[in-house]
């Protein structure tokens, strides 16, 4: 069933909507089915069967997003520029832009929040629905009628679907932020043991991988053996070549890409433990609650991007720093 089929059933329904009982009342109970959400999916064993997803075209999505990431928060900020200088409709335009690739493992996080905290349900069982769909079944929940009347035309109706939607994307894409942070945190204790260094990104970790890599290839090729090639070369250091760092850096990005989207299996039960899944989720819905009010104004901000960009600028200054001192 399409849009204009559902808003239009609806108007029909508005006569006998006069003797309906009144709607209910927000639930008082939200709050703890967010608790009980939480717990079910974000902690173990939940986040293991929700990664299975992930197994498949994921892990090819993972990098695209890790590149597309700081476009997002380019794209952000210049928003939020725009509504300062009262630049309402580019502001607007901006802030609708939805850059990353919508993952599986998001797709059902989705699915699951409109289904199990929202109420709405999917035509499709178990089957994991795209965007359209999800906007779709929104526009049918009974008890959003009231909330989609009110807009009072077909493309008032979709445009709240298509807002209510796109803040779910932005919710999910927190996911992609938080696996940065992860990867990020993860490659400064690689460094910290394996290299005595700060290393907060792949940029800052690719010349002492590179270096061990070069080092390990020399003493293998030593013509005297690896033992004195090993001495030889404690003495003569050899260092890598640019291509060589190059290569490296490439191959560690993408290992970090494939990591990130696995992160989560080890970042929700740490975000569940500080409460910080059940935050994110009460600011959605504060955002869902305005929306279906008919106050358009409040869009759901995710803050996580600017928590990876923070550690993406140190490995930037990290690696220009030891370039300059090399």
């Amino acid at each position: 069933m399409d849009t204009a089929a559902i808003v239009k059933g609806l108007a029909t329904q508005g006569a006998a909507s006069a003797h309906a009982p009144p709607p209910a009342a927000p639930d008082a109970d939200r709050s703890a089915r967010i608790e009980a959400f939480v717990h079910r999916h974000f902690t173990w064993p939940g986040t293991l069967h929700l990664h299975r997803a992930a197994v498949g075209f994921d892990i090819l999505r993972a990098p695209v997003n890790v590149l597309l990431s700081p476009v997002l928060v380019l794209v952000r900020l210049l928003a939020w520029v725009c509504g300062k200088l009262r630049l309402t409709r580019p502001a607007r335009w901006l802030q609708r832009r939805r850059l990353l690739l919508r993952t599986a493992v998001s797709a059902r996080v989705e699915a699951a929040i409109l289904t199990e905290l929202l109420g709405v349900p999917l035509a499709n069982g178990d089957a994991v629905p795209d965007r359209a769909a999800l906007g779709r079944a929104i526009l049918a929940a009974p008890h959003l009628r009231e909330a989609i009347r009110q807009r009072g035309s077909v493309a008032g109706a979709q445009a709240m679907a298509d807002r209510i939607t796109g803040a779910l994307g932005d919710y999910t894409g927190t996911r992609s932020a938080m696996a940065e942070f992860t990867v990020a945190l993860l490659t400064l204790a690689v460094g910290g043991v394996v290299f005595q260094a700060l290393t907060p990104g792949m940029m800052s970790m690719a010349p002492g991988v590179a270096e061990a890599v070069s080092h390990g290839a020399a003493v293998s090729g030593f013509p005297l053996g690896e033992t004195l090639g090993g001495v030889w070369y404690g003495v003569f250091p050899v260092g890598p070549s640019p291509a060589l760092v190059a290569g490296v850096l490439a191959g560690l990005m993408v290992l970090g890409a494939v990591v990130a989207a696995f992160a989560g299996i080890l970042a929700d039960p740490v975000q569940t433990r500080l409460g910080l899944h059940r935050r994110r989720l009460m600011r959605l819905f504060a955002t869902i609650d305005a929306e279906t009010a008919g106050a358009t104004g409040k869009d759901f901000v995710a803050h996580e991007h600017l928590l990876a960009r923070v550690f993406d600028l140190m490995d930037t200054v990290l690696s220009v720093f030891r370039a300059f001192r090399g």
